[in-house]
């Protein structure tokens, strides 16, 4: 009996082994490659808001390039838990307040407004250096997937307006992190 189950514990640990060994091998890039992160695409193309009604004044806006995204995100120096923002997709960017065209580069147009004034409310003194009709300051595009260009619109009652020029109408997502608004838009779908 004990001959048994010591046969019996070697076929279970071989076929485990055997098991393993092939699930990894089906995971492995091959020869030469790296091995890539699966892309999130579920995220949608439309329209994303949030009805906050706090306000905090932008200090910076920044963006990053990752494997599977392109970011930008609004830094807003304080935690706004009731942050309010409209990002969705346009066929033109026109300057909030004047209504002003202002051209921006890339197959697609994602239209960000956060309830960040570049100001602070209580001074007027300014939190961020943007002028309308021109790229943010300080946003280096170069060797990016899917942004192509950048435009502030302006910081008119209580809100900023930006453009982001994009390859194509891609898939996006929007989150509030801490003191931040984050906005993703993936490389592809």
């Amino acid at each position: 009996m004990r001959r048994l189950t010591t046969a019996a514990t070697v076929l279970v640990l071989a076929a485990g082994i055997g098991l393993t060994g092939t699930a990894g091998m089906a995971n492995a890039a091959p020869a030469g490659t790296t091995a890539g992160a699966a892309c999130p695409t579920g995220w949608g193309s439309a329209d994303k808001s949030s009805e906050g009604h706090e306000y905090r004044a932008l200090k910076n806006i920044r963006t990053g390039s990752h494997e599977c995204y392109d970011r930008i995100v609004f830094d807003l120096g304080s935690a706004a838990s009731g942050l309010g923002y409209r990002v969705g997709y346009v066929n033109e960017f026109h300057q909030d307040g004047s209504g002003d065209l202002i051209p921006v580069r890339g197959g697609a147009i994602l239209q960000v407004y956060v309830n960040a004034p570049s100001y602070d409310a209580s001074t007027g003194q300014r939190t961020y250096p943007g002028r309308g009709r021109q790229p943010l300051p300080g946003v280096d595009l170069t060797g990016y997937r899917t942004f192509q260009d950048t435009k502030f619109g302006a910081s008119f009652e209580g809100q900023t307006q930006v453009a982001v020029g994009v390859r194509a109408r891609l898939p996006f997502k929007v989150e509030q992190v801490g003191d931040k608004l984050v906005v993703d838009v993936a490389h592809s779908w």
